[in-house]
């Protein structure tokens, strides 16, 4: 036998063993404990302090990002008709339209 067999072998009787230790120990009733929610006011404060934590763009910054996206939704809007002009296009002449 190998040690890989001997491995697994004492690995199943260790499993068995707690199987059994498991079984034989009674179980202690376990309460179900109810989470306390948090207040509104506490909720509130909580949100501004992690607020406070928050490192804030610039209003240059601001704009520079909101030109990003924009410029970015106008190219892939058109990328995205392209395809769709070309795709039809294509789908119309290989099927033909009547």
């Amino acid at each position: 036998m190998n040690r890989q067999a001997k491995r697994l072998m004492e690995r199943q009787k260790a499993a068995e063993e707690r199987a059994r230790a498991q079984q034989t120990q009674p179980r202690a009733p376990v309460a179900a404990e109810r989470k306390q929610r948090t207040k509104p006011r506490q909720f509130l404060k909580e949100v501004r302090q992690e607020l406070k934590k928050v490192a804030w763009p610039t209003r240059k910054e601001l704009w520079a990002y909101t030109i990003v996206v924009l410029v970015s939704v106008v190219v892939l809007t058109s990328y995205v008709f392209g395809l769709d002009y070309v795709f039809s296009k294509g789908v119309l002449r290989l099927f033909g339209s009547g």
